[in-house]
């Protein structure tokens, strides 16, 4: 691969876990030597399909990056103009995120123009082929976008093994999410404690994130009413906005008298926050109906945080069970089964000595070298 990369994606001042991953792993690829532009939305989704309250952070775009708002997910003639740009530039790599059937015509597109040139490799780093909340028309729309690209790097082994769907003969590599570490540093657990002002005396689990149907709060909130647990001094927090609708959970919450023992704190956590989060919490739980991979595994990671995953798609990949954390099946009793042996068993400190090591494997050099070894077998003779 020589030098020059455009990366097409979610970034600043869009906000999310897209928008950071795609900043540090375009800081990465400049660390190593190339010359990276990323090309982020005008708009990103119409705001009637968008179901948070802000697409947007607050403060400045990260100095050291060269980000345009060039893509507009919904204009035809938008998708033509930036593609003819793109393929008259010829940058050796063009570097398209996709998590989203939505997004499929507006970067098939001009992924498909781009290709035109005979220079440019389209490679793709996918978070999900097959998305977790089916609408009619996903097919369709990942077919045309998987039919415009050159190859792809997938973060879990569901995902690849789901190009196969689409694509049989794509080029591609596996390599797991690198860890996010552009949350800052571990706090003293008191001090994060006492930043959120959260009582010292009581243990803290985390459920992180977008709140979606598929990520399966319910299921944690069913086995956080488990008797066994009502007797630890435990209290859970939500930290994520509500991209669903709250009702059911907050009726959840009452029908099994949880209010005074789950935190709520359902505004968008910016960046600067995450910190406070992780370092207060002693478990960080995913209980997911369906997943690829996570990012929220690898903030916890950065972290140190021991976890506790449902055995979905990909997860079961990256946290070993019983050494850094647990993979149970995706119900309320193996949930609950695994946070009160948690704390029964006093797992805390060795999960966390464990990490220190397992967490040597998710480095964003890793990923780097995938695009590589995608990149070098497009162009073997």
């Amino acid at each position: 691969m020589t030098k020059t990369i455009k990366i097409i994606g979610p970034a600043y001042p869009f906000r999310g876990g897209l928008a950071a991953y795609n900043e540090r792993l375009a800081i990465e690829f400049q660390n190593q030597g190339y010359q990276v532009e990323i090309e982020t939305f005008t708009i990103q989704y119409p705001k009637l399909l968008f179901p948070g309250k802000s697409q947007y952070v607050d403060g400045q775009a990260p100095e050291q990056l060269k980000i345009k708002r060039t893509v507009n997910s919904i204009n035809p003639l938008n998708w033509f103009r930036v593609g003819k740009r793109i393929q008259k530039e010829k940058p050796d790599l063009l570097m398209v995120r996709y998590w989203l059937p939505f997004m499929g015509p507006v970067l098939g597109t001009i992924c498909r123009i781009v290709r035109k040139n005979a220079h440019t490799k389209v490679i793709c780093l996918a978070d999900n082929i097959v998305p977790h909340e089916k609408r009619p028309g996903d097919r369709l729309l990942t077919h045309y976008f998987m039919k415009s690209i050159d190859g792809m790097v997938a973060m879990s082994q569901s995902v690849l093994n789901d190009i196969n769907l689409f694509t049989p003969g794509l080029h591609r590599a596996l390599c797991p999410h690198p860890l996010f570490d552009n949350f800052g540093e571990r706090l003293e657990q008191t001090k994060a404690k006492s930043l959120l002002q959260l009582d010292q005396e009581t243990s803290y689990l985390l459920f992180f994130g977008f709140i979606r149907e598929y990520k399966g709060l319910d299921i944690l909130l069913k086995a956080f009413a488990d008797e066994r647990i009502q007797k630890l001094p435990v209290k859970l927090i939500v930290a994520g906005e509500f991209y669903t609708k709250p009702e059911p959970y907050l009726q959840m919450l009452a029908d099994w008298d949880l209010n005074n023992r789950v935190l709520l704190h359902t505004d968008f956590i910016p960046n600067d926050k995450v910190n406070q989060y992780f370092s207060a919490a002693d478990l960080v739980v995913q209980p997911y109906k369906s997943a690829t991979q996570s990012g929220v595994t690898q903030i916890g990671y950065h972290f140190e945080k021991a976890m506790l995953v449902t055995d979905v798609g990909g997860l079961s990949e990256i946290i070993p069970h019983k050494k850094v954390g647990y993979v149970v099946p995706p119900n309320e009793k193996a949930i609950a089964d695994a946070i009160v042996d948690f704390y029964d068993n006093k797992r805390q400190a060795v999960f966390e000595e464990n990490i220190i090591e397992e967490k040597k494997k998710f480095s964003w050099a890793n990923m780097v070298q995938a695009f590589q070894s995608v990149y070098n077998s497009l162009n073997k003779p």
